[in-house]
């Protein structure tokens, strides 16, 4: 269960809420400005790392999680197809491979003037979505990387539904 949080704190700065949370939860974050907010969470393939950046004008919170992934040069244009097959299939978000230290990013942006509520759902959520996101096409992204995969086959693999019990 997480903390309540009064709509003027909300109002004010959601990174305040954000940040409330994140403390609830105890993960290590790091806020050295008002409007940027960096926190770590374990997954289960590896630690992301997660940045929200707030801009009241237009009051918009900007979230983007990044996984160690790294893609070598070689590899850059089956990342690109894996990127565009795993972006046809996300609802909210996107994912984007960074031209400047080849480090695969989830990227979403929220109006917050449409949040009207005075819990941490909202902000549950946003961090839900980009975690849940990240894990799910975590292991898609080491089959075109290390496992020589192809991205469709990259994506099958990732996604299969495992049935029963062994």
């Amino acid at each position: 269960m997480s903390p309540s949080l009064t709509l003027d704190s909300i109002e004010d700065n959601p990174l305040d809420a954000i940040e409330e949370l994140i403390a609830f939860n105890e993960w290590p974050f790091d806020r050295n400005q008002t409007d940027e907010l960096t926190v770590w969470i374990g997954g289960g393939w590896c630690t992301y790392q997660l940045w929200f950046l707030w801009r009241s004008d237009p009051d918009v919170l900007y979230v983007s999680c990044t996984f160690d992934v790294k893609v070598a040069k070689p590899k850059r244009a089956d990342v690109h197809t894996l990127l565009t097959l795993i972006n046809e299939r996300t609802w909210l978000g996107h994912f984007a491979l960074s031209p400047d230290d080849d480090v695969v990013t989830f990227r979403h942006a929220q109006l917050i003037n449409i949040v009207q509520t005075a819990d941490n759902a909202p902000w549950e959520a946003l961090i839900e979505i980009a975690l849940s996101e990240c894990e799910r096409y975590f292991p898609a992204f080491q089959f075109v990387l290390w496992g020589g995969k192809s991205p469709p086959q990259a994506i099958s693999a990732a996604l299969l539904e495992t049935q029963g019990e062994a």
